[in-house]
């Protein structure tokens, strides 16, 4: 049987002038873009009280309402893939997402993806948005993501999501040597001249980063990160910005850094290291069931384990490790 979903929101001035479809895509990223249009066709969507066009522009202050249908991610089909399961009940799925793995299909990557396991782990999940996918992980980071198993939990995980009830670290090694931890606060949005990347820009959505140190090496950072907002490449975006981009990062990380005198391992290393270095460590939320606080931890993938005994054993060589 059909679920629904009823949920009102209000346009942004930052997002007056655009089209209906694509405000609603940023505002409401658990549906594709292509269900919302379908949904305003439909007639099940609502513009201050009217039904308006796919492509009717928006002003900010206008209140958006949908009243509709999900009828399932049929579409998509289900595939044997493992899955490293560390939580599972009626409820949720938390699982370690290995790097590599791309979360949904999209353009390129027509499968072969997470959502895909899902449906193959269980079917019922294609009564759910995005198969209870209800948050995301770049294709080459690694770590823990929370999966909804009824609606009830998708809509309580969103607005807990929404309203940063999700508590998520990372463990990220960075270019450069970090003297202290810190706060970051800088919008993020489209690149102006390339829109596959994201970038600081005016007039970007709110982005809110927290890091500290945990251990410095000669020409790097061990940083633990923790995530205020979750805005498309946010740590990697804000890393950048300020000049100590994640190791590794094919998009922003720029240029491997070698320390003076790097032996033979660690530039074998890092030459080698094609991803970013970047782990979804720790994952709290409050269970959308039960009501209970739960925590689950990841461990490091062995690339990354790798990378981070090399650059200590690199600083321990000339005694320039810190710890904290």
């Amino acid at each position: 049987m059909p679920q629904s979903i009823h949920l009102s929101v209000s346009i942004p001035d930052h997002l007056d002038g655009r089209r209906l479809d694509q405000a609603l895509a940023e505002l409401v990223p658990d549906y594709s873009r292509g269900r919302l249009q379908q949904w305003i066709r439909d007639g099940q969507v609502r513009l201050d009280n009217r039904v308006p066009k796919v492509r009717e522009r928006v002003r900010g202050g206008d209140t958006v309402c949908i009243d509709a249908e999900i009828t399932g991610e049929s579409a998509f089909a289900a595939e044997a893939i493992g899955l490293d399961l560390i939580h599972e009940d009626d409820h949720l799925l938390v699982i370690n997402k290995p790097p590599g793995l791309v979360v949904h299909p999209a353009a390129g990557n027509p499968d072969g993806t997470l959502l895909n396991a899902l449906l193959h782990h269980d079917p019922g999940l294609a009564a759910l948005p995005r198969a209870g996918i209800v948050h995301r992980l770049d294709k080459d980071t690694s770590g823990l993501m929370v999966v909804a198993r009824s609606l009830s939990a998708h809509n309580s995980l969103v607005a807990a999501l929404q309203e940063r009830r999700v508590r998520r670290e990372y463990l990220a090694v960075v270019n450069g040597v970090l003297t202290a931890g810190g706060r970051i606060e800088a919008p993020i949005g489209r690149h102006p001249a390339d829109r596959k990347r994201m970038a600081v820009v005016a007039g970007g959505r709110e982005a809110i980063t927290h890091y500290r140190v945990v251990e410095r090496y000669r020409a790097h950072t061990l940083v633990r990160v923790r995530l205020e907002t979750g805005r498309t490449h946010q740590i990697r975006v804000h890393m950048a910005h300020i000049h100590c981009p994640v190791a590794g990062d094919p998009v922003y990380g720029g240029r491997p850094r070698l320390p003076r005198g790097a032996g033979d391992a660690l530039r074998s290393v890092l030459r080698d290291f094609r991803r970013q270095a970047l782990h979804a460590q720790r994952l709290e939320l409050v269970h959308p069931a039960s009501g209970e606080p739960m925590a689950w931890e990841a461990p490091l993938p062995a690339d990354m384990k790798i990378l981070i005994e090399v650059l200590h054993a690199d600083a321990s060589r000339v005694g320039d490790t810190d710890e904290y």
